[in-house]
């Protein structure tokens, strides 16, 4: 297991809340807003800890798709779009993972 120190609360992170971070950091509609919401990692956090926890191979390709993302950052967000989650997504609320 990895130690990651979340900077905001000085909590180390468990490997649950790793994958689920990384997890939300590749998917398209989830903003890095909602990382923070929910982990207290800002966007650059969030940059730093999938450059240690992925492959560099890896890394370059989520940069590269979240560079090109418009949904990853809420002020360049369409306006109808005005939730943190898919439809489809689990529960999450406060850092709780439901049923997991």
């Amino acid at each position: 297991m990895k130690t990651v120190i979340a900077p905001l609360e000085n909590n180390i992170l468990s490997d649950i809340q790793i994958d689920r971070i990384i997890e939300m950091a590749w998917e398209d509609r989830t903003p890095f807003d909602a990382i923070e919401y929910q982990f207290g990692l800002t966007e650059d956090n969030v940059k730093a800890l999938m450059k240690k926890q992925l492959k560099f191979s890896s890394y370059k390709l989520w940069r590269k798709r979240v560079e090109n993302c418009k949904t990853k950052h809420v002020a360049k967000r369409n306006e109808g779009i005005d939730r943190f989650k898919c439809t489809r997504q689990r529960a999450i609320s406060n850092n709780k993972i439901a049923k997991r």
